[in-house]
């Protein structure tokens, strides 16, 4: 897919510029789904990354995916939201040739060996081998809609032009036809999200597509023998015969495909790590937080598990954590707070996340999850409890048999360490001292043996929040905002 003004490929020049020099060169025409099938089974051959960018279904999904597309089977991958399917069906478009030979000007994409409508066959026998030849890049050869109820049958299949209609032309003749989307994507991919939002009448229209691969309009068959790999995604909750799809349109896809959210922690945090954009350093243990978090909200009785939690729940706070630690750095440089080095060098924040960035994601992301009924009123409590749960195990998980004594040394006589959002990790680092275990735990964090102390800050400030949650330690929260730990909780 070109995305918005991006330039156009340009075909190389070596390529056959005739009908004549096409067939010279030993060009065969294929099928779109003969084609995918060529290029999975080269792909497979070799080794290659059959779906790059694809995490977590490795073992489940693909190879259903990959029966499908060998079997030459359109698709449709039933999944709540946010588990990649839109982006696991435009990886499809990677399996098609790169380039492949079409008919210029025709807006079918019609092949040269291959002519659909009278008017291209009647071109391709005047000129013969002199007929100048088109090349069409992959990235052109996708379509996609998202189904909603306002969507017309013109929007997908076409409709009757008025104009050429009152040229002279008749209802016979394809060139009477604007057509829309579905024949535009032709010698291609089309994908349709969300299948069931259709109307039921513009699901009929599809029904020809996928079986005898011809169309409708206004009542007048064409008979454009189309050559499509259709692809759909649906919840599976409306893809039942309670929901919105009717029978027959589930009959003409030849595979189901279930899709699912990562099932382990690790592939969580892959997909986190893939996926955000983030302005600052986040942490290996932060992000695990995060990931742990995201998977608690999912699997939790509060949470209405037929819309599910989309990964870009996790992918959301992480960036939403990102961002918190680069405004610490922002407002902290503005305030005049700097640290200075051994040489006198004045240094600013770096932006690194601490676990208490965290917090401010139970509010701006709890509209990304669909509460059970009852629960109206709780969503940030329970965000803020589970996001607590996710902090504590992650703590056990790190640091599971560290002796930790020396924190809680540090407070046991009264003494306080005051953190929060915009404390500067010096000033975190001047409170705490020297603490027996805290390179340990550093290490154990995965921030190696020499941190720079927005990073030391950070391992600080997550087991000072460990050992409160696990009870060793107390905490309030100030007026002003700032945590203070301290004494026992």
């Amino acid at each position: 897919m070109t995305a918005p003004n991006q330039a156009l490929p340009v075909p190389p020049a070596d390529l056959p510029g005739t009908l004549g020099a096409l067939r010279a060169a030993g060009h065969r025409y294929q099928t779109v789904k003969q084609e995918l099938r060529h290029n999975l089974l080269a792909r497979m051959r070799s080794g290659e990354d059959r779906f790059p960018g694809i995490v977590g279904y490795d073992d489940s999904v693909l190879p259903e995916v990959e029966r499908a597309l060998l079997a030459g089977h359109d698709m449709v991958l039933l999944g709540e939201r946010g588990q990649g399917k839109t982006r696991l069906i435009r990886s499809l478009v990677a399996l098609l040739d790169e380039w492949t030979p079409v008919l210029p000007g025709s807006v079918l994409n019609e092949h040269p060996l291959h002519p659909l409508t009278p008017a291209s066959r009647a071109l391709v026998a005047e000129a013969g081998d002199d007929l100048p030849v088109g090349w069409l890049h992959r990235s052109m050869r996708y379509g996609e809609k998202l189904a909603t109820p306002d969507t017309s049958v013109g929007d997908l299949i076409g409709d009757v032009d008025p104009i050429r209609l009152a040229q002279g032309r008749t209802l016979g003749d394809p060139e009477t036809i604007h057509f829309g989307l579905v024949p535009r994507t032709n010698r291609g991919i089309f994908a349709v999200n969300e299948l069931p939002d259709l109307a039921e009448r513009i699901q009929v229209a599809l029904l020809n597509v996928l079986e005898e691969r011809d169309i409708q309009v206004r009542g007048y068959q064409l008979r454009l023998p189309l050559d499509l790999f259709l692809v759909a995604s649906a919840n599976p909750e409306d893809y039942t015969n309670r929901g919105r799809i009717i029978t027959p349109l589930k009959d003409r896809f030849g595979a189901e495909v279930r899709t699912h959210y990562p099932v382990d922690l690790e592939l969580e945090l892959a997909l986190i790590r893939q996926e955000a954009d983030l302005v600052a350093e986040v942490p290996e243990h932060v992000l695990e937080v995060l990931a742990r978090f995201a998977r608690a909200v999912r699997e939790s009785s509060s949470v209405d598990p037929r819309s599910g939690v989309s990964a870009r729940f996790a992918i959301a706070a992480a960036e939403t954590v990102a961002a918190g630690a680069l405004r610490r750095a922002g407002l902290l440089a503005a305030a005049g707070s700097a640290d200075a080095d051994a040489d006198g060098t004045v240094r600013l924040e770096a932006p690194v996340a601490r676990v208490g960035d965290a917090v401010s994601v139970t509010s701006t992301l709890r509209g990304k999850v669909e509460f059970e009924s009852g629960e109206e009123g709780r969503e940030t409590e329970i965000l803020a409890h589970l996001l607590r749960t996710a902090t504590a195990e992650t703590f056990r998980a790190r640091l599971a048999g560290l002796d930790l004594s020396g924190f809680t040394a540090l407070v046991a006589e009264g003494a306080v360490i005051e953190t929060g959002e915009l404390v500067a990790s010096a000033e975190l680092l001047r409170q705490v001292g020297t603490v027996p275990g805290l390179a340990k735990a550093l290490d154990r964090l995965g921030l190696g043996d020499a941190p720079t102390p927005e990073q030391a800050a950070a391992g600080v400030e997550f087991v000072l929040e460990g050992l409160h949650l696990t009870r060793r330690l107390g905490k309030d929260v100030t007026e002003s905002g700032r945590t203070v730990y301290g004494g026992r909780s």
